[in-house]
């Protein structure tokens, strides 16, 4: 696939555009700012864009920003978001317009790189995917709230799979479960979190922004 990489450590920079190149991916940018990111996107048209949280000038959302300018001029590109801490507010916002081809991983991910070539893969097929350990840490400050304290433990894992971008399938094979027990239980996740069957609405992406923004 054709990639874009903004990160600013050059280390780290330098590191990914090695392993993808490796790997038969073509780097087509590597930019150590977010400022030219979106115009080099709209320039380049990458597949996926592999962008940090904070970037400088300030170190604060830089790179996050660029991420929803992207996604808003151009949705079919993929996004995957580097962050050093689970910061919920940040996935919340990046999933808010819609989970198809974004993903969130922490930094410590990108170490295990079978994991982030996977991800690479598939958010460039559409799907969305959340490192793991945001999720768990996700889940857990959730239940705290009354909307979530309503499920079940079994309900709670198939939402913590959800959250990390699986399919039913997916859910099902991670858990053990057959598929028909999955949907059972999803069901009954968006009928307790009250999320609405009118057309237009993704009841997968309104659980996990629901326990995201909690």
């Amino acid at each position: 696939m054709r990639l874009i990489i903004a990160e600013d450590s050059t280390l780290l920079r330098e590191g990914l555009v090695r392993l993808l190149a490796e790997e038969g991916h073509e780097v087509v940018a590597a930019l150590g700012d977010a400022t030219a990111l979106p115009a080099t996107v709209d320039e380049l048209a990458p597949d996926v864009v592999v962008v940090d949280i904070r970037m400088p000038p300030t170190h604060t959302d830089e790179g996050l920003r660029a991420a929803l300018e992207i996604r808003a001029r151009r949705p079919s590109t993929g996004v995957l978001v580097l962050s050093q801490h689970v910061e919920r507010t940040y996935a919340a916002q990046l999933l808010a317009g819609g989970a198809e081809g974004i993903g969130y991983l922490l930094k410590d991910r990108v170490a295990r790189v079978g994991e982030f070539l996977d991800a690479l893969d598939r958010i460039r097929a559409g799907s969305a995917v959340i490192d793991p350990e945001v999720v768990r840490q996700l889940v857990g400050r959730s239940t705290r709230t009354d909307s979530l304290s309503g499920l079940t433990p079994r309900e709670r894992d198939v939402l913590e799979v959800l959250a990390q971008g699986h399919t039913n399938t997916g859910i099902a094979e991670r858990l053990h479960l057959s598929l028909s027990a999955v949907e059972k239980h999803l069901n009954a996740v968006f009928d307790k979190l009250d999320l609405p069957r009118a057309t237009g609405y993704n009841r997968r992406i309104l659980a996990v922004l629901r326990y995201l923004e909690a």
